[in-house]
């Protein structure tokens, strides 16, 4: 072999190399091809509070059973900026991608997730303006469009039926939900909107007790005062992943308004759904699975023990998981003009 044709043969096996390494260190774009490649994964699930604890459980209790990875690592992580101010109370809706944008830069560094799940319908109603989403380098799944499929399933299976959305305020007032069912062809008389501000507080300090039952029963009260006199079944969907602690309590608000074969739909197991499918097969006998929970802001033991107790009865990996919570102060930092925050 001449000495240009060794140098070249050497640059060839060089070259083969560097693809060889950039493809064997590829981050996959997608879980599905995570699973596939990888025996050990990482999945953040996060909230503008506590709520979405309610789908770390879930996933917890029901990805081990199914095999699809070796591992999964799961990381709540709680995406509030500041316990005295929620993302409800910024009044511009670009603090709150901003806000939301630098928590979402601090999971990608911390975490390197292979999936991450907004489990928040306050968060996934902007998600979509935010700098992680049009950079798309994680895949993202949001709980809006699972809600607004579950709705659309239960009146197209009943015509004459109409829902009642229950939401936070911030949520209600975007009309996300209302504005995806009328796109798919679901007519808007047949969609009742009742913001519920303040009831995520009262849920996560205790979900079964009296206050909390007050309150959803005022909700209730309006949201059936504006289904009027018409008759026909009602489909009540709970669109903020605190009010699903509470379910019993809803249905007994309906009942005591003359609705007792009311429809309660809540979507959060619906992501664990997408995790186990975009899984795929089994390939493992089970799947080992760790649970974290870390909070830029303080959980207080007023909130852990109600919580916990409710999360324990799903998965005790959940509720050991906030009862050692790690608190991260520093996690990301955002400046919000004071006069940009409501009072």
């Amino acid at each position: 072999m001449t000495h240009s044709g060794g140098v070249l043969a050497a640059l060839a096996l060089a070259a083969l190399a560097a693809v060889g390494c950039s493809v064997s260190g590829r981050r996959p774009a997608t879980f599905a091809e995570a699973a596939r490649e990888k025996a050990d994964v990482t999945i953040v699930v996060t909230d503008s509070g506590l709520g979405g604890l309610s789908v770390v459980a879930d996933l917890a209790s029901r990805l081990p059973s199914s095999g699809v990875v070796r591992s999964a690592r799961i990381v709540f992580v709680n995406a509030l900026l500041d316990d005295a101010i929620g993302y409800n109370d910024l009044r511009h809706e670009a603090d709150k991608v901003r806000v939301f944008d630098a928590a979402l830069d601090a999971m990608e560094r911390r975490y390197s997730p292979d999936l991450i799940l907004v489990a928040c319908n306050t968060l996934s109603v902007f998600y979509e303006r935010t700098l992680h989403a049009k950079r798309g380098a994680t895949e993202t799944v949001s709980i809006v469009p699972m809600g607004v499929d579950l709705v659309e399933k239960a009146l197209r299976e009943r015509p004459e039926a109409r829902a009642v959305l229950f939401a936070t305020k911030g949520t209600i007032d975007s009309n996300a939900h209302r504005r995806l069912l009328e796109q798919r062809g679901i007519a808007a008389d047949r969609i009742v909107g009742q913001a519920c501000p303040k009831l995520t507080g009262t849920i996560e300090r205790g979900a079964h007790d009296p206050e909390t039952a007050s309150r959803i029963e005022g909700f209730v009260k309006e949201a059936v005062g504006r289904l009027g006199d018409r008759p026909g079944p009602v489909v009540a969907s709970l669109n903020c992943t605190h009010f699903g602690y509470a379910r019993p309590l809803w249905e007994e608000a309906f009942e005591k308004l003359g609705h007792p074969a009311v429809t309660v739909l809540d979507p959060n197991s619906l992501m664990t759904d997408h995790v186990l499918r975009a899984g795929g097969e089994r390939r493992y006998p089970e799947t080992a699975v760790t649970v974290e929970v870390v909070s830029k802001t303080p959980i207080g033991e007023d909130v852990k023990g109600p919580l916990g107790a409710l999360l324990g009865t799903v998965s005790p990996a959940t509720a050991d998981a906030l009862a050692r919570y790690v608190h991260v102060p520093d996690l990301f930092h955002v400046e919000v003009d004071p006069a940009a925050i409501l009072r």
